[in-house]
């Protein structure tokens, strides 16, 4: 069921990291398609420059609007590397954040963000801007669904 997919978050202290991104803005409902390109481009420009991710693939979330959402498709960077094309440098902040674990499809995320979000406020906890999710097991692990694991992550003001 529904409850099953995400785990009781719990407050973990990240460091901050680089990390190489392409943002962009998106309709919401085009983002299953507009993520996978961004993804590919993203790890051929790493990879041709030598980098290695040190981390899971993840999209930050700046802004979401009704209709669409500003994102940064990205992964964290072992070694710093230049900019090119629509891949820049940024980061994922450090700091106190809440992290939870979705089991299960993308499709299911926006479901579990919203049980997240529901604990978040029935817990106290205070929020912060730009929050992520990190993709720690997909479909080139595995190709059930169910075996799929993301991470989601809200900064929480300090």
């Amino acid at each position: 069921k529904e409850d099953d997919m995400l785990n009781t978050p719990e407050v973990v202290e990240l460091p901050a990291r680089t990390t190489a991104v392409i943002r962009m803005t998106v309709k919401r409902e085009r983002m299953a398609e507009a993520f996978p390109p961004a993804i590919q481009e993203v790890m051929s420009v790493v990879g041709a420059q030598g980098a290695q991710p040190a981390g899971p693939l993840f999209a930050r979330y700046l802004r979401m609007g009704s209709g669409e959402v500003e994102v940064e498709i990205g992964v964290p960077l072992s070694r710093p590397i230049e900019p090119e094309g629509r891949i820049t440098i940024s980061s994922l902040p450090g700091g106190s954040a809440l992290r939870a674990v979705h089991q299960g499809s993308y499709e299911e995320l926006y479901s579990s963000w919203d049980q997240f979000g529901r604990w978040v406020a029935e817990n106290g906890h205070e929020p912060d801007e730009g929050l992520w999710e990190s993709y720690v097991a997909g479909p080139e692990t595995s190709s059930d669904p169910a075996e799929w694991r993301t991470e989601l992550i809200l900064p929480l003001k300090s």
